[in-house]
Order: structure tokens, then C-alpha cells, then sequence
């Protein structure tokens, strides 16, 4: 080898790079993942805690009264914009708080040790919408009437009418044999500010039909109404849109 030659080598350890600078320049690398992993994290963790908020809910079934629509142990997500920016409309399906009486005396939760880990899991799967704390406070059924419709059943055809005009319920589960709409005759007028509401398993519901006896005579106030159901999440099996 000629010295001209020997002379523009680079020597190995600068070309190749040595050992220990391989690692130290991947410890920061390293280290710059994970603080994005660890911000990435936590901006989604925010975003979804802001959109469960204000925008969206999620809510479990406990009963049969929506079936074959909803069955139980179903989740949903409720867009809360309804009813304060998106009006109500005739046949959606809400959720609400109790107007009072409709679900009885409610025993309270047992009190229990907290476990900062296990407490940290069941609030990230209530975020993910598989786990829902609070549905047992709240009721699910179908809007009929809109604050002054006149709602009553039956007419001839065992239909449900609105404003003397029958409605058409394809949701309807109802008993082999049956033909009207509801086990019991009723004729009512919806106030301002409230709602007449039906579940879709019309024979085993207890809605506004079986609630005129308390404080808000079956009627449920819109301010109760925490929003609309738009889709069933899980289980995956179930998945499905509900409009909205």
C-alpha cells in the first residue's frame, strides 16, 4: 500500500463507530420515543375524556324492554348534544334520568377499599365504553309523543296513534298472536317540556303507560334527557346504527 493510499483510509473505529457512541446516541433516541408514546398517550387519554364529556356516552342495558332493538347487557353511545343543540324527534331512542318513581327505591353501592390499579383499569374501559357505572339511574325507551301531541291507543287496527293519525312501529316486538300496540287503552296529551315514551317490547315495558299514577303522570321532563342513542358498540356481534 502507498502512502497516498495508507494516507486517505479513514481508520476503522471512525468508520465503523465505536461501541459506547452507538449507545449513547440510542439512549436519547430511546428516550425521545417514549416521551412521545407517553404525550401521545396522554393527548388521547384527554381528547377522549373531553369527548366523553361533553360530546358522547356510553350506557349499558340491564332489561329486556327495548328488545329485540336493544338486548340486555348491550352498550350504547348517547350523543349528549341531544336534547340542548339537536332537537327531539318522534321515534328516537333516549336515555334519561328517572322523572321519579319509575325505578323504585335504588339500594346504594357497597363502599368499597379502593385499588389505584384496578380503579385505573375500570376508568380507562369506561372510557372505552365497555364498562359503564352509572346506567343504573338511568332508563332507555322511545319517544311516541313530543310535547303537545296527542298520543292514545288503540284505534280499530289496534295501532298506536299520534294526533289521530296511526304510527308504524316495525320495532315493535310484541306477544305471538297480539295485534295492538299496547296491553292497555290510554289517551293523553303531552305537556310542554315533556315526552311520552315507549319501550320496543311493548308488553313488557314499564314506561309512560304504567307511570301515569306518579308526580309527572308518565311524562318524562326533556331536561331529563341526558342524550340520543346513535349505536350499539359492543358487543361487536351486536354492533349496529340506530340513527341519528
Amino acid at each position: 500500500m502507498t502512502d497516498h493510499e495508507s494516507a486517505g483510509r479513514r481508520p476503522r473505529a471512525a468508520w465503523r463507530g465505536s461501541a459506547s457512541g452507538s449507545a449513547n446516541a440510542r439512549t436519547p433516541r430511546r428516550r425521545r420515543v417514549l416521551r412521545n408514546l407517553l404525550v401521545i398517550l396522554a393527548s388521547a387519554l384527554v381528547v377522549s375524556f373531553l369527548t366523553e364529556a361533553f360530546l358522547i356516552r356510553t350506557f349499558y342495558i340491564p332489561t329486556g324492554s327495548m328488545q329485540d332493538t336493544l338486548q340486555i347487557d348491550d352498550r350504547i353511545i348517547v350523543n349528549e348534544l341531544v336534547p340542548d343543540v339537536v332537537d327531539i324527534d318522534r321515534g328516537d331512542i333516549v336515555v334519561f334520568r328517572d322523572p321519579g318513581g319509575w325505578l323504585g327505591p335504588v339500594a346504594p353501592a357497597p363502599i368499597e377499599a379502593g385499588n389505584t390499579v384496578v380503579d385505573g383499569i375500570q376508568w380507562l374501559a369506561a372510557e372505552a365504553g365497555l364498562r359503564v357505572s352509572d346506567s343504573d339511574d338511568h332508563l332507555v325507551k322511545r319517544v311516541i309523543g313530543l310535547p303537545g301531541d296527542d298520543v292514545a291507543c288503540c284505534d280499530a287496527a289496534g295501532s298506536t296513534t299520534v294526533n289521530g293519525e296511526p304510527i308504524t312501529e316495525p320495532y315493535l316486538k310484541l306477544p305471538p298472536g297480539a295485534i295492538r300496540t299496547s296491553e292497555y287503552d290510554f289517551s293523553v296529551t303531552v305537556p310542554a317540556g315533556g315526552l311520552w315514551v315507549e319501550g320496543d317490547n311493548r308488553y313488557n315495558s314499564a314506561d309512560s303507560r304504567l307511570h301515569t299514577d306518579t308526580p309527572g303522570n308518565g311524562f318524562v321532563p326533556v331536561s331529563h334527557v341526558v342524550g340520543r342513542a346513535f349505536v350499539i358498540n359492543w358487543p361487536l356481534s351486536h354492533w349496529s346504527w340506530l340513527g341519528g
